[in-house]
């Protein structure tokens, strides 16, 4: 019997998990044995998954689970070294040339496991099956904002948190702004027709911020593009890869310019393709404005995990999509698994 071993997550401020209770059930309805483990920051409770059926494990006991198990979590494994035997679902940032990744893969080849990472569970045409995309944009379409609010109160911004729900953050991020009387700044999304940038056009749109939205239609000329500076926030929702124009270059940092508060959703500033080349790394939930200019001032918001913000509405959402890909966990060698062993094992072959 196909076995589904549900981790908890173990790093800070990861709250998310990739199936719900329903999803749960399904599946052993499908004949797929499912074992949650216990948790203490997961943000679904426990009990749905005890009402639906499946066996529970102590918390971060996986590393003994039958040896037939598939370990399913989302975020990384605590980076001890050892080998891992089993098979894993999750993103492993792995298959990029990341220094952490190699030292991944290198476990995954000690331990003969494999890694089915869900960054590449992807469709026939290559489309990915499942993501995060929308309420990374969402969130940090309101960390960039409240970056912007600390600056009008001559501050950068504090520490954010978990919410327990969108209107939550709404409720919170409202009241900072009117805090500040009826001012809105202006903003430009691009990558807007993609999920991370409906997103974040949704989050703004729904503070009133007034946004400009492009996608690659308005971005195909490759540059420069002086409008970006002349909007308060510049929010980045498309990925680095060959060929991405740069949208705010090193010199904006002394241009004339409107824009003061950058959201790099997207958050790839290690990547040779990087189209916010003003900062070289992310920030953290502790410190999320990394100012990179003071005349005029200019912050940069790069959190990289943002959906953890909103771990209820991203979770179910997630596992929904993600749904009908586990629901053939039962033969690992075709359709989605099958293509992600292979790009597994292009990366780990000596």
């Amino acid at each position: 019997m196909t076995h589904l071993w549900v981790r908890a997550e173990q790093r800070l401020n990861e709250d998310r998990v990739g199936l719900t209770p329903t999803g749960a059930k399904a599946l052993m309805d499908a004949g797929i044995k499912v074992t949650v483990e216990e948790s203490s920051v997961r943000a679904i409770p426990l009990q749905g998954y005890v009402d639906a059926g499946c066996d529970i494990a102590a918390e971060n006991s996986w590393p003994q689970a039958p040896a037939d198990a598939i370990i399913f979590g989302l975020k990384e494994l605590p980076e001890d070294g050892t080998p891992l035997p089993h098979r894993h679902i999750m993103f492993g940032h792995a298959f990029k040339g990341q220094h952490s990744g190699k030292a991944l893969l290198d476990r995954f080849k000690a331990g003969g496991g494999t890694l089915y990472d869900l960054e590449y569970l992807v469709s026939e045409d290559g489309r990915r099956v499942a993501a995060f995309g929308y309420w990374a944009g969402y969130a940090g379409a309101a960390v960039t904002l409240k970056s912007w609010a600390a600056q009008q109160r001559g501050e950068t911004c504090g520490p954010v948190e978990v919410y327990p729900s969108k209107d939550a953050l709404l409720s919170e991020l409202g009241a900072e702004l009117n805090a500040i009387g009826a001012i809105r700044p202006t903003a430009i999304v691009i990558g807007a027709l993609g999920r991370v940038g409906t997103g974040a056009a949704d989050l703004c749109e729904a503070m009133d911020v007034s946004v400009t939205k492009w996608d690659m239609a308005e971005t195909a000329c490759g540059g420069p593009f002086p409008q970006i500076l002349e909007h308060d926030m510049f929010l980045n929702c498309i990925f680095a890869r060959p060929g991405t124009p740069v949208f705010v270059p090193q010199d904006a940092l002394t241009a004339p310019r409107k824009l003061s508060a950058i959201g790099d959703v997207a958050c790839d500033p290690d990547s040779d393709y990087n189209p916010v080349p003003v900062y070289d790394r992310a920030t953290t939930w502790e410190a999320p404005a990394l100012r990179v200019a003071e005349d005029p001032v200019l912050d940069v918001m790069a959190i990289d995990n943002l959906p953890s913000m909103l771990p209820v509405e991203s979770s179910q959402d997630y596992a929904e999509q993600l749904l009908p890909s586990l629901l053939t966990l039962a033969d690992l060698d075709a359709g989605v698994w099958g293509r992600a062993a292979a790009t597994f094992a292009e990366h780990t072959k000596d």
